[in-house]
């Protein structure tokens, strides 16, 4: 079996605190952040456990994973795990970057999102160096508001050429809606833009959500995705494999990347390639305007 895990914890809070993000304001006690910690623990030894499937991993916490040791030791071993082919994770990427070398970089994915209001851009660029120098394929993000336009095409210029820069389309929240401008100012850093800022109609639609990919909380309830409610099962259930079949989208449309992604009539695995999870596009599509395919 091939089975990719979105995996998110009870972690919920952010050394980060962005006005639009509530996860910043919020701090864990001792005793949750031990929790955490456990939960974590118990879904590696299970991902460790299942060496006759193919696996992969992608932590999309609420809040900031990195800056917590656990997480960056989950990261170290599961890519040194031959059965799993890929480990990646959203990050502010604040953290120090020492534990990279206990990884196997060709496995370890970072999807980085760049906050201007938090940090310098040449930090963050820093970084994305290292990231670099170590062997480590990463995409580079910022939050679409148009307040950052300046920020993102700063942020274009000084990123290698070939490195990926995603900018999240803000769908809610938006002073005033995106003008057709602003839809080319942000297109014009990020290609694939336009296929961001567009909630995909999903309802009844076939979605690899609840048969090879599936999203995994800290008690380890599965869901299809992060963004439909029911549960399918428990992973630590010992018949949970039988849980995993196809299922109809049953919401009306789907606005999220790490959502949308897998839906098969888009056909962006043909876009990500093996870069699918840290959100890194197959070099020469998003140079050539694929987006204008999946507007």
């Amino acid at each position: 079996m091939k089975l990719t895990v979105l995996y998110r914890g009870p972690l919920s809070s952010c050394n980060y605190g962005c006005e639009y993000c509530p996860f910043g304001k919020w701090k864990h006690t001792e005793e949750e952040l031990a929790k955490d910690r456990a939960d974590l623990e118990r879904f590696v030894s299970w991902v460790e456990a299942r060496t006759g499937d193919t696996m992969s991993v992608f932590f999309t916490p609420w809040g900031e994973a990195l800056i917590w040791p656990w997480y960056q030791q989950a990261l170290a071993r599961l890519t040194r795990l031959a059965h799993v082919e890929r480990v990646a994770v959203q990050t502010n990427l604040s953290c120090h970057l020492d534990w990279v070398k206990d990884c196997r970089a060709e496995k370890l994915g970072i999807w980085a999102t760049y906050h201007p209001e938090w940090t310098k851009r040449h930090r963050f660029l820093a970084k994305c160096e290292t990231l670099s120098s170590l062997g480590v394929r990463y995409s580079a993000g910022m939050v679409g508001f148009t307040r950052f336009a300046e920020e993102a095409e700063a942020l274009r210029r000084e990123l290698p050429e070939d490195a990926y820069l995603w900018i999240n389309a803000v769908k809610d929240g938006q002073e005033e809606p995106y003008t057709a401008e602003d839809i080319a100012r942000f297109t014009a850093v990020d290609p694939l833009f336009p296929v961001n800022n567009v909630r995909h109609p999903s309802l009844g639609r076939a979605c690899k959500g609840g048969e090879s990919v599936i999203s995994v909380d800290g008690e380890g309830t599965a869901r299809r995705c992060h963004f439909i409610d029911e549960a399918i099962g428990n992973i630590y259930a010992p018949d949970f494999d039988q849980a995993l079949r196809p299922r109809p989208c049953s919401k009306a449309t789907c606005g999220c990347h790490i959502g949308y992604v897998h839906m098969d009539y888009l056909e962006l695995d043909r876009v990500f390639g093996s870069g699918i999870l840290e959100r890194v596009p197959v070099k020469p599509l998003w140079r050539e305007g694929v987006a204008a395919r999946a507007e």
